[in-house]
């Protein structure tokens, strides 16, 4: 009996073992596959890395049906050695994906060219980042984007990959910006950054406030650092409405004064003092751009909105509607309606993506050596939570639910801008001022991708 016994156990325990073993090599392939077919990689990377796959498949045949016969002891250590070569393969393939140039020898990211500027967008597979990618692309610069993926879309990388597939024209580099070797600064040859990257939502701020300090204030930081040891000597800043908090007058100028009463507003206040501290010394060129409150998508249908469904709670009302326009929620929560507004509801201004980045291209044209520039970027209109609400009905054609709460922790009441200084120096004015069409226009692109721009998420193995 106890020798049955035993051999029922050693039987359970091998097909455990290959169980997992196959795991580990279905997993390798999963991955490999993945990251070759997701991300533009040059040809001589992706059969290097395929073929180290193969030798590792092949070698897998040797160790996922081992001999019968051999003993716990024996192939414990074996199997270690096995596991460690599969992370080893994992390891390379994604170095090959985070470095290609490195690879592949020199490339035209690497050196500087007479007539090209070379941006390095961080955050750019965000919703915003991805829409100034599109219009830098679009005006011919040559484009880098660094994102960790945790709140962009790969999705977004992939549909400007194909409007732009000529060589030197974009590439992708997965990397956290807190990591300044992994962004690669010193095998490219970067004309200016356009830094969005950062956690974004007013809300979740007060819940993580340490997080948004450190991805928001450090990485700036980090950047900084990097930029000033490889010679990168322009910088666009991404800022923030919030870092006024909730000023007595209205509207609020450059000059108003910034007292942020949350977290987000002031990790972005604390990383402009950083920015402006180091440009007295430095002679960067410096633009800073305050913005308001972002709707809309591109106007052609090839971006859009599409944050990770984890964080819809937090996200903005545009995003809200749609998702009760849709189905997907059961209808709209509206936070606070007892402000000392019109209606009682928050007003804010909104301004268009696509006028958004426009701000943010003829900031970059602007820049000049020695030179802060800081504006707004609004359309110096407000307009209530209601009205918004009422032109979201109109633009999808759903008399969505709406359910009015209590406020929201870290909110104000009343914030829009007086974009008159963006308008005299920059020469730029929103042109997408009419509420419903940029909703109209959004609504389009979320009613054809319902989830998001669909497919995997490699957030989700970082």
């Amino acid at each position: 009996m106890l020798q049955k016994k035993k051999e029922r156990e050693q039987k359970q325990n091998r097909r455990f073992r290959i169980h997992e073993r196959i795991e580990i090599g279905h997993c390798l392939f999963l991955l490999r596959e993945f990251l070759l077919s997701s991300l533009s990689v040059s040809e001589s990377s992706k059969l290097s890395c395929r073929q180290m796959h193969v030798q590792a498949s092949l070698e897998a045949k040797t160790w996922l049906f081992p001999g019968m016969g051999n003993s716990d002891a024996r192939r414990k250590p074996f199997f270690i050695g096995k596991a460690i070569m599969v992370a080893s393969v994992v390891a390379l393939c994604i170095i090959f994906v985070k470095q290609p140039s490195f690879f592949k020898g020199t490339s035209q990211f690497s050196h500087h060219e007479t007539g090209v500027t070379h941006v390095l967008v961080t955050g750019g597979a965000g919703y915003i980042g991805s829409h100034a990618a599109l219009r830098l692309l679009k005006d011919s610069y040559r484009v880098t984007i660094v994102d960790n993926l945790s709140r962009g879309n790969l999705g977004a990388v992939k549909v400007l990959q194909e409007l732009f597939p000529e060589p030197g024209r974009l590439q992708f580099i997965y990397a956290d910006l807190g990591d300044g070797k992994a962004v690669s600064y010193s095998q490219n040859a970067f004309d200016a950054v356009m830094h969005f990257a950062a956690v974004a939502y007013v809300g979740e701020s007060t819940l993580e406030p340490l997080r948004y300090y450190h991805n928001i204030t450090s990485n700036t930081l980090t950047v900084l650092e990097a930029m000033a040891a490889h010679g990168v000597k322009t910088l666009i800043y991404s800022s923030t409405c919030a870092t006024y908090g909730e000023p007595e007058k209205m509207p609020i100028t450059e000059a108003t004064p910034q007292a942020p009463i949350n977290p987000y507003g002031k990790a972005k206040k604390m990383a402009e003092d950083i920015i402006l501290d180091f440009s007295r010394r430095s002679g960067m060129a410096v633009m800073i751009l305050r913005y308001f409150n972002v709707i809309g998508s591109d106007p052609k249908g090839r971006l859009g909105e599409a944050p990770r469904p984890e964080l819809r709670e937090h996200g903005r009302i545009s995003g809200a509607c749609f998702d009760a326009a849709l189905g997907i929620i059961p209808g709209l929560k509206v936070r606070g309606t007892d402000y000392k507004t019109v209606d009682g509801t928050c007003i804010r201004d909104y301004i268009d993506v696509t006028d958004l980045v426009d701000a943010h291209v003829k900031a970059l044209a602007k820049a000049r050596p020695k030179t802060v520039g800081i504006y707004n970027v609004g359309t110096g209109k407000g307009r209530s939570v209601k009205e918004f609400v009422e032109a979201c009905k109109k633009a999808t054609g759903v008399q969505i639910k709406v359910e009015y709460l209590d406020r929201r922790p870290g909110d104000y009441a009343e914030v829009y801008s007086d974009p008159s200084k963006i308008n005299r120096e920059l020469n730029w004015t929103a042109q997408y001022t009419d509420l419903q069409q940029s909703l109209q226009i959004a609504w389009r692109w979320q009613k054809l991708h319902r989830n998001g721009y669909g497919g995997p998420r490699l957030s989700l193995i970082s």
